[in-house]
């Protein structure tokens, strides 16, 4: 396990934090709602602007898609859509199992899935990634029977992103190609991608999110992950390309919770 005392705070990890910020603030219909209605309205106040009706349009087309995102069908929807783009795991023997962070709440889950695999002999290396969760996914690997010879991890990824570059600049040099991928249905698809642009053959192995989020925590997971997975694609971060220095002896790289 990489020593926590050698991470650096990273750009990538400080705009993870702030993102959260924003999308709590976006998922704040007292707020959002009235800036929507003023698009929609404003447009027409401009009397010499010819485009004033497609404004207006594109408003209103954005205030439905936010109403349906914040239902309960749009978020049963857009968790549907996002668990379809997951393939089943093919049973196939594995080089390591690599699990995600996501936070206190998410660890148990995703800690039995890992011991059910390891025991298994799907793979030999149990390899946790992300800051603030890392260490104690090991610990709890540890307490469930697993050997500790046959614990890694790196404390030090604030974002999918660094996730994916840090694991493959640790893990590729020892020869490890094929991972299975532990991390909840709505975080796959975008964690697959990733991972898969550094080289690794992925095999997604979707962990239950927990009963005890409540529908707004729920909604909010499907919302940031639909616009994760957008943004990523748009970064170019699905594509073929190479592993980086992990920012463990650098104060900032290019690149909270770990799922940014």
């Amino acid at each position: 396990m990489v020593d926590l005392s050698v991470c650096q705070t990273t750009v990538a990890g400080q705009w993870a934090g702030l993102s959260w910020r924003i999308y709590h603030l976006l998922i704040r219909p007292q707020l959002v709602m009235p800036m929507l209605a003023i698009l929609i309205a404003a447009p027409w106040a401009l009397k010499s602007w010819r485009w004033k009706r497609q404004a207006s349009l594109a408003g209103a087309l954005l205030l439905l898609l936010y109403s349906l995102s914040l239902s309960p069908l749009g978020s049963r929807l857009g968790g549907k859509g996002l668990a379809l783009l997951i393939p089943a795991d093919s049973g196939r023997p594995a080089d390591a199992i690599v699990i995600l962070g996501r936070g206190g709440d998410f660890r148990p889950s995703r800690v039995q899935v890992a011991v059910d695999l390891w025991q298994q002999q799907r793979a030999p290396l149990i390899f946790a990634s992300g800051r603030g969760d890392a260490i104690e996914i090991g610990q709890m690997l540890e307490a469930a029977g697993v050997s500790a010879s046959a614990i890694d991890g790196e404390p030090c990824s604030a974002t999918t992103n660094e996730n994916a570059l840090f694991t493959a600049a640790l893990l590729q040099p020892q020869g490890v190609n094929r991972l299975i991928l532990v991390t909840d249905p709505p975080h796959m698809a975008r964690s697959q991608l990733t991972f898969r642009s550094l080289g690794f053959e992925v095999i997604p192995h979707p962990s239950p999110v927990p009963d005890s989020l409540s529908f707004e925590q729920r909604q909010f997971i499907v919302i940031r992950e639909w616009a994760g997975l957008i943004s990523y694609g748009l970064l170019g971060r699905y594509f073929a390309r190479s592993a980086e220095t992990p920012a463990f002896s650098a104060e900032v790289t290019d690149g909270g919770p770990a799922q940014g």
